[in-house]
């Protein structure tokens, strides 16, 4: 069986421009874009990245373009309504963060390259522009474009300067297959409309044939688009979403897209895909697919240290006992749990009280109750359950430089923090 072929039987593939694509036997030089719009790229960004680490795998060379010019325009696909410009200082900052996260699922010191396109669109001015490149394009087949004709249809509408993006990402398949000899891009579903643009592009100006692959843009069980939570966007930054909550976000994956998302998102091989479905038939409460699949993209994100640390820190959760940990961790952790200031001279002093800090904390409504919670069981100091009802807290029951962790019961949390 043909890769091509495969890769449609796995729900990888959308469309393609020419059932002439061969990626067994031909060689090509493809590329993906990334508009900077953020100083990191999102979960949203994944399956591209991993098509682009499949490819190349495969002996075909990758080039990621970071849209520092597209990027100040917007483009329109899949866009309800028009984004925020950003001016050329942000625009750098955000490339240079990018290109990190994009070396950590393509060799751009081998056979891949990761461009620019500020770097040729600078040299244009509008005239130029317009003769050489906005000559070949139809208004009415730019219209025709199924992401501009949302954009026209909603009550937000579409800008002229959004409209144009299908010229500039044309213009940039265009550069890199004179440049580079840049045969294929590759691209979600929505830049399907942008793809083709470049290929007719390509072959008026050159006569020369390039082609497109797009891949389904993937949605969440609820519908909602990939990678949005109620609490946000998840990032590949783990500033911006910590590595405990990146791999909470794929361990919480239902176990209907579970089988799907190990093969987006990770290259374990058919017969693992096979175990680990068998599994979740016959096991679901293990969650050993979403084990793997939160295990296997942590790690290539954040490495394999914080990996581990990820999977300690959802172990807690389950009432593991809490070991020395950092303050971020430990914050991320229990980033939705009530807290609790105290000041550090009581705690150094050895005279502040269990059973006043449980009912400051409203773990438990008295100390009558808490004296009663202790004897039975159900008082933990980082989930290491309390005999003592007449214990005083010292330093040595901090988990961090200034925090510990009180529990009662299976779900009652408090972090008291101590300044």
């Amino acid at each position: 069986m043909s890769t091509i072929a495969k890769l449609k039987n796995q729900g990888l593939i959308s469309q393609i421009t020419s059932e002439d694509i061969d990626l067994d036997n031909l060689s090509y030089t493809f590329y993906a874009g990334f508009d900077p719009t953020a100083d990191s790229l999102h979960v949203g960004h994944l399956f591209v990245l991993m098509m682009m680490k499949r490819l190349q795998d495969l002996g075909h060379t990758p080039i990621a373009v970071v849209g520092g010019a597209t990027g100040m325009i917007g483009d329109p696909s899949g866009k309800s309504k028009e984004r925020n410009l950003l001016d050329e200082e942000q625009i750098a900052h955000n490339v240079a963060c990018v290109r990190v996260q994009i070396e950590k699922f393509i060799d751009l010191k081998s056979s891949g390259r990761l461009v620019n396109n500020m770097d040729w669109m600078k040299e244009f001015s509008l005239i130029p522009f317009l003769r050489d490149v906005g000559k070949n394009f139809r208004l009415s087949e730019m219209i025709a474009k199924e992401s501009v004709q949302k954009r026209l249809d909603s009550e937000e509408g579409i800008s002229f300067t959004e409209f144009t993006y299908q010229i500039l990402q044309s213009y940039d398949f265009l550069h890199l297959y004179e440049t580079y000899g840049c045969n294929l891009q590759i691209g979600g579903s929505d830049q399907w409309g942008n793809i083709t643009a470049g290929t007719d592009l390509i072959r008026r100006k050159t006569g020369g044939s390039a082609f497109g692959i797009t891949f389904p843009l993937i949605q969440g069980a609820n519908g909602q688009k990939f990678g949005k939570t109620e609490q946000g966007t998840v990032w590949l930054d783990e500033k911006r979403t910590s590595p405990y909550q990146f791999y909470q976000f794929f361990l919480q994956t239902e176990d209907s897209l579970a089988v799907q998302y190990l093969r987006y998102f990770t290259l374990l091989s058919d017969s693992d895909i096979e175990q680990l479905e068998q599994d979740l038939k016959e096991r679901p409460e293990a969650r050993t697919a979403q084990k793997a699949l939160a295990l296997d993209i942590t790690k290539r994100v954040h490495g394999e240290v914080l990996a581990q640390k990820a999977i300690e820190a959802s172990q807690i959760l389950f009432g593991a006992e809490i070991t020395q940990m950092d303050d971020a961790s430990l914050s991320g952790i229990f980033s939705d749990v009530p807290s609790l200031v105290q000041q550090r001279n009581i705690l150094d002093s050895g005279e502040l009280s269990l059973l006043d800090v449980l009912v400051e904390a409203k773990l438990v409504p008295s100390k009558g109750q808490g004296r009663q919670r202790i004897k039975g069981g159900g008082i933990y100091i980082n989930n290491k359950r309390v005999d003592d009802e007449n214990l005083k807290l010292g330093p040595n029951n901090l988990v961090t430089e200034s925090t510990m962790v009180l529990r009662a019961g299976k779900k009652n949390y408090c972090l008291i923090r101590f300044n």
